[in-house]
């Protein structure tokens, strides 16, 4: 018996969009890292990329538990001597760009290599509950549904 390898001509990437809101943050995105990946599919492939285009709306009512929203901080560093920058979660969910928080959990979730940047491309998230990619037709991903645990209400 041989082991099944896909072939580009064999994958097929469908679109998806998510709802965001009253979703946990942390299991959203390891549903998203799945289906970016393509380990939902019976013909994954590790080095290709068999994973779908996922469309996150309402990205800014995401729901973080317990106390993450004031003690979880993200760093990020100038390139300057003691340039270190520190914000909460909190603040980037109540700020300009609170899609970053959807986006850096997925992304920390996809393999650091040329194969997972490529992944990453095909991620689109959304404050609002407006998306241009309606021309694409996606396909609604009830993500509350899967599980209880991964809808917080209020």
């Amino acid at each position: 018996m041989k082991t099944y390898s896909a072939k580009p001509s064999d994958i097929q990437q469908d679109w998806l969009v998510i709802d965001a809101e009253g979703l946990v943050l942390g299991r959203m995105a390891s549903i998203i890292a799945m289906r970016l990946r393509g380990k939902h599919k019976p013909m994954y492939t590790p080095h290709m990329d068999c994973g779908d285009n996922v469309i996150v709306i309402n990205a800014d009512k995401v729901q973080l538990t317990g106390r993450k929203r004031t003690d979880k901080v993200y760093y990020h560093h100038t390139g300057h001597p003691g340039g270190i920058k520190s914000v909460t979660a909190g603040k980037v969910l109540d700020g300009n760009h609170p899609e970053r928080v959807v986006i850096k959990a997925v992304e920390r979730m996809i393999s650091r290599n040329p194969l997972g940047r490529r992944q990453m491309t095909k991620l689109h998230v959304y404050a609002s509950a407006e998306h241009p990619h309606g021309a694409q037709n996606p396909t609604p991903l009830d993500v509350a549904a899967m599980n209880t645990k991964n809808k917080r209400s209020a």
